[in-house]
């Protein structure tokens, strides 16, 4: 199985662009799916998942089938 590194703070990136701009987008999606293979996430990592999927679970995240939110 081949390892999966993440960029270092990129999940606090995703969580800040997702909140500025209530949605996650595809490349969001993968990110999030990267991390969640990570089995050496911190607490903080995991909590902040946590917090994007309640976040999308409640509605105040919409999942968009837009590659990036960037322009």
């Amino acid at each position: 199985m081949k390892t999966i590194y993440l960029l270092q703070n990129a999940l606090g990136e995703l969580f800040a662009q997702a909140n500025m701009t209530g949605r996650i987008t595809i490349a969001d999606r993968y990110g999030l799916l990267a991390a969640v293979m990570d089995e050496s996430l911190g607490e903080e990592e995991k909590r902040c998942i946590d917090r994007l999927l309640r976040s999308l679970r409640r509605g105040r995240l919409q999942m968009v089938n837009e590659i990036s939110s960037l322009t």
